[in-house]
């Protein structure tokens, strides 16, 4: 007998009939013999409109109270499953966050999960019952609901897969796996029959939505499966699984892409220790998350020191630079966020040369300008200008093979 959570997003749930599909498939998935706890999201649509009203009440809303506001799309989603298998014939029982204590920080809107107590869930699972619970919600030290922030209820899924040990963790989207790049882009676009947990985190870093990243941080850690597939087919989906020999055979298995890109310049700024840590520690302090930094030192003792950001970030990121460059002695500061990155993601660059000369290369030969660029291990990352953002993401996909199956070769 396995246990098997599974996860169902807004979409999955977002009517009545959506509902009564989710609970068939749970149903079935129990009648194979596993146990089942599943872990719900709101309904499409619910979360926004619950932000509407909190904005229409304030235009700042309180951190806590928005929580709380917050954390109820969720227990509708699990109240109306629960109801409806038990109208089925099945034995469930619906859990909120506070109920099975997924303990959590204080960091309201966005908190982390510190610890969860499984014996509720246990309880039930023994009783022969399936298990819905609330994603995105938890409780911090002084009893209060916290939520996990966008995307939360696939971190609560494998959370939850992690404390009970179980055999996978199945996250149900509107998509049917994870691709080589967007489809939507790339009609050649192939599902990935497996994809490793530092692919995926790499993937869901530069832009691709299919998971959400602290999710996988979650899998990578406590070495959970996640089977990533769609709620409206039967259709295989994509295992993220940890990294195997086989796996770093093909050197590029994806091609993912952000047009949420800033690029602001500092120049002429005195070239001394701790100027750069002066210039971020405000950024800092102001939650701006800042992602490629470039330093250009010239002759003159002098340097030019460029960052990356959001766009929502941007204006803010604009204003905290000037200060620090008026501050420091610099000469002025420029920015520009009308950009994009496009990233090629593989575990096999760790084991292959030349894959960066070779991407270089392809965008040179379409006349794409190369504004920064950004490594690790298994990723290299170009800024370009955002109007070449489709044509960089086609011509790489084919430049790496990846419109082709891979070829299958024994792992020895």
């Amino acid at each position: 007998m396995a246990l098997i959570v599974q996860k169902y997003g807004g979409t999955s749930v977002g009517d009545i009939d959506r509902i009564r599909n989710v609970a068939r498939r749970v149903i079935l998935t129990q009648e194979a013999g596993n146990k089942v706890v599943v872990v719900l999201s709101a309904m499409a649509g619910q979360t926004d409109r619950l932000i509407g009203l909190a904005r229409q009440a304030t235009p700042m809303p309180d951190e806590r109270e928005m929580d709380v506001l917050l954390s109820t799309g969720e227990q509708i989603s699990v109240a109306l499953l629960s109801m409806m298998l038990k109208s089925m014939g099945v034995g469930a029982c619906s859990f909120l966050g506070h109920q099975v204590r997924i303990l959590t920080d204080m960091a309201y809107g966005r908190a982390r999960i510190t610890d969860i107590d499984t014996k509720p869930i246990m309880g039930c699972l023994d009783e022969g019952k399936v298990v819905v619970v609330a994603g995105f919600q938890g409780l911090d030290p002084t009893g209060s609901i916290t939520t996990l922030g966008r995307g939360g209820s696939d971190t609560t899924g494998v959370a939850l897969a992690a404390a009970l040990k179980a055999d996978v963790c199945e996250i149900y989207t509107d998509v049917d796996g994870v691709y080589t790049t967007d489809p939507n882009i790339v009609r050649e676009a192939r599902k990935l029959a497996r994809i490793s947990y530092d692919e995926m985190l790499e993937m869901a870093s530069l832009g691709a939505k299919v998971l959400q990243i602290r999710s996988v941080e979650f899998a990578k850690k406590y070495d959970v499966p996640i089977h990533v597939r769609s709620s409206f087919t039967e259709d295989e989906g994509t295992m993220v699984v940890r990294e195997d020999e086989g796996m770093e055979k093909v050197v590029v298995s994806g091609v993912a892409y952000s047009k949420d890109v800033g690029r602001i310049t500092l120049t002429k700024m005195p070239d001394r220790p701790g100027i750069a840590a002066k210039v971020f520690e405000p950024l800092a302090a102001a939650d701006i998350v800042v992602d490629m930094i470039i330093q250009n030192t010239g002759a003159d003792g002098m340097t030019d020191l460029t960052f990356t950001c959001s766009r929502g970030d941007f204006g803010r990121a604009m204003d905290l630079a000037r200060q620090s460059a008026t501050a420091l002695g610099g000469q002025k500061v420029l920015g520009d966020a009308s950009l994009a990155k496009v990233s090629i993601i593989g575990v096999g660059m760790r084991s292959h040369s030349g894959v960066a000369s070779q991407m270089f290369q392809t965008l040179a030969a379409e006349g794409i300008n190369i504004i920064m660029i950004s490594t690790s291990e298994i990723k290299v990352s170009c800024v370009v200008e955002e109007k070449y953002t489709e044509l960089a993401v086609r011509v790489l996909h084919q430049a790496f093979g990846l419109d082709k199956p891979p070829v299958e070769e024994p792992i020895k």
